[in-house]
């Protein structure tokens, strides 16, 4: 017995959450950028600012980021069998797989770039906080991968 279909409002639930985890997980990367661009003049201003970031980025994306991508496990086991006993969403799809190795990737980034270059920038260690920029383009970027892997479900 299934949980939920697609268009229940079990799984309609599941996929409210999914969306709204991931929105809140790469809504930080979109603000970087501009948050390193109008704090690149002030020294203690931009040190305050990624510092609190830095302390609440496990916390908020971190955790977000990981929720998002095991509701995304949860939709799959919810979508149900088509006629032919088939799962409707399989990891074997050709457009679910890349979304997972992306969802690790983004993972990675952010542990091995974004966060310790949000830490960087705090303690003012110009060197390592190009991290956080770099990370932050990529997770940006795979993000968008994945986006379109979901809406438009390419076969290969």
């Amino acid at each position: 017995m299934l949980f939920a279909e697609i268009g229940d409002t079990g799984y309609n639930l599941i996929l409210f959450l999914h969306i709204a985890t991931l929105f809140m997980a790469f809504a930080p990367m979109f603000v970087h950028p501009f948050l390193d661009l109008q704090t690149r003049d002030d020294e203690s201003v931009r040190r305050s600012i990624y510092g609190a970031i830095a302390q609440r980025s496990m916390r908020i994306h971190g955790s977000m980021l990981i929720i998002g991508g095991l509701l995304g496990f949860g939709l799959a086991g919810m979508s149900g069998k088509d006629a032919n006993d088939e799962l409707i969403i399989s990891v074997t799809d050709s457009w679910v797989w890349p979304s997972i190795v992306l969802w690790i990737a983004m993972n990675g980034v952010l542990h091995a770039m974004v966060v310790p270059g949000e830490k960087a920038i705090a303690a003012g260690d110009d060197e390592n906080a190009k991290k956080a920029e770099i990370g932050s383009t990529l997770i940006t970027v795979m993000f968008l991968a994945t986006l379109y892997f979901m809406v438009f479900k390419p076969g290969f």
